[in-house]
């Protein structure tokens, strides 16, 4: 059976619909592009296959938006979320090293379990926010950036409870998983765990990805956000729920 960038075409095309329905999710709620691909990409890539196909096709979405996004975000608050995202990054994914393929997959399905859980509750955190705690929630990010391909849950949680204008936190968490998506290959690269085959994958996949990204961005409708946000957490679960291996 012919190979296409190392898989048969069943696993490309199971590949190339999680890669799809990421950006459909992510255009009609704003998030989940990684907890849907992750789980249902990982048995096909191998941890940091999985994680580099998904950030070289994420580096493309959010590039129109950058410029506007700089104009607004707090400059400061983001440099302390990247510092502290440099130094544990490089942490988390040397845990990676050491963390077995499927124990791998188990980590990414809790995580996205976890981060549901959190949505649909509304759990926010409601106490003062100091600059080093900006710093350690980078470090956070980084981590599980590092370790399980998702370093956005602990930005996106952490921000959407702060009392600052929608604009300001959009455009944080924009910029935030822009500057992760360099630094991770930056250190995957002198890792020496990049490959053509690896990087040309995660291109192909920008394609359907940003058709995806456009398809759910024309799909949404503000008076029906609710049904959205309901729709993307069902995906979600389904997605997690595959990589716990709960259906065979």
């Amino acid at each position: 059976m012919p190979e296409y960038f190392g898989q048969t075409p069943t696993g490309l095309a199971v590949i190339i619909f999680a890669a799809f329905v990421g950006g459909i999710v992510r255009g009609f709620s704003g998030f989940g592009t990684a907890l849907i691909f992750l789980p249902i990409a990982s048995p096909y890539l191998g941890p940091f296959g999985a994680i580099i196909a998904l950030t070289v096709m994420d580096l493309f979405g959010p590039i129109p938006n950058l410029r506007r996004a700089w104009t607004v975000v707090d400059k400061a608050d983001l440099m302390r979320l990247l510092v502290g995202c440099a130094l544990l990054l490089p942490v988390g994914l040397w845990l990676l090293t050491r963390t077995d393929p499927e124990v791998f997959r188990y980590i990414v399905s809790l995580i996205s379990l976890s981060m549901l859980a959190v949505l649909v509750f509304g759990l926010r955190y409601r106490g003062a926010v100091s600059r080093g705690m900006v710093a350690a929630i980078g470090g956070a990010a980084g981590l599980l950036g590092g370790v399980a391909g998702i370093p956005g849950p602990a930005v996106i949680l952490f921000y959407m409870s702060r009392p600052l204008p929608v604009e300001i936190i959009r455009a944080t968490i924009l910029l935030f998983l822009f500057a992760f998506d360099l630094l991770i290959l930056g250190y995957l690269g002198g890792m020496g765990r990049l490959s053509i085959a690896s990087i040309g994958l995660g291109l192909a996949l920008a394609v359907p990805n940003i058709a995806g990204n456009w398809l759910g961005g024309w799909m949404f409708r503000p008076e029906y956000e609710n049904l959205y946000r309901a729709a993307a957490y069902l995906v979600i679960a389904t997605a997690a729920l595959s990589g716990l291996l709960l259906w065979g």
